[in-house]
């Protein structure tokens, strides 16, 4: 019996748990959340990370969101700029694409504490117009700012190969909770967004590219925590830039 290998996979598990726990994905139909300020950056709630998505089953959190170096990225951008179609099209696939996080409060679930909801581009630029507009003041506010109604439609019911969510902030002006005890087990709750997703070292993406490209992923699913925003590289696209790899990456 290989006890590391099980603590790993208790390791992975729970990580897994972990993270289901603190996120929230709309269902279909219609639900109201509240966003909270971030506690760990007061100017902002919003959180802006970027995932390499289906390298090998597994996703990965790109440094670049905390303005480190990458070394899936880097190869990616390589790839897209040496002329070839086929390397242009591998580089768009694994580069890093972003996704933003806000803190919130789901109504009815209040007693849960804080969730992160993740959402796209389209969303995200709605909520910034939003906060942008002074008729709406700070829609985060503890005591006055605003719920948002959130109605996620499936590709079915859209009709379209995706999913779509729209969002509508409410009129009226609210508290979070008008109970003291609650509000402080909302606060508390709270999590850094890295205690969700944690950051690989340089030497960690890079072996996990040198395997990607070498058809020698792993075969245990991974947690996507999110919808890939495209389809995923096929191996015999990775195994014709292989031998390029030591070209591109190391000049």
């Amino acid at each position: 019996m290989d006890l590391n290998a099980i603590k790993n996979r208790l390791s992975q598990l729970q990580t897994t748990n972990n993270r289901t726990s603190n996120l929230w994905k709309p269902q279909p139909g219609s639900q109201v959340v509240r966003i909270v300020p971030y506690k760990f950056n007061a100017d902002n709630p919003f959180i802006e990370l970027y995932f390499h998505y289906d390298l090998g089953g597994k996703n990965y959190l790109s440094p670049i969101s905390f303005g480190r170096p990458d070394p899936i990225e880097e190869f990616a951008q390589k790839l897209k700029s040496t002329g070839s179609k086929e390397d242009y099209r591998l580089g768009k696939k694994i580069e890093a694409k972003m996704r933003t996080y806000a803190p919130v409060v789901v109504r009815g679930e209040e007693n849960q504490g804080v969730k992160f909801w993740g959402f796209g581009k389209t969303v995200y630029q709605e909520l910034l117009s939003i906060i942008a507009d002074p008729d709406y003041g700070d829609i985060t506010d503890a005591v006055s700012g605003r719920d948002v109604a959130v109605e996620f439609k499936t590709a079915e019911e859209t009709g379209k190969s995706f999913p779509s969510t729209s969002i509508r902030v409410k009129p009226n002006q609210t508290a979070i909770t008008e109970d003291a005890s609650l509000l402080e087990t909302i606060n508390s709750s709270q999590k850094n967004i890295t205690e969700i997703y944690q950051e690989r070292s340089y030497d960690e993406l890079t072996q996990a590219l040198n395997e990607y490209l070498n058809g020698d992923s792993s075969t245990e699913e991974q947690e996507k925590e999110e919808s890939v925003s495209e389809a995923p590289s096929t191996t015999s696209d990775a195994k014709q830039t292989t031998d390029a790899f030591d070209d591109l990456f190391n000049n």
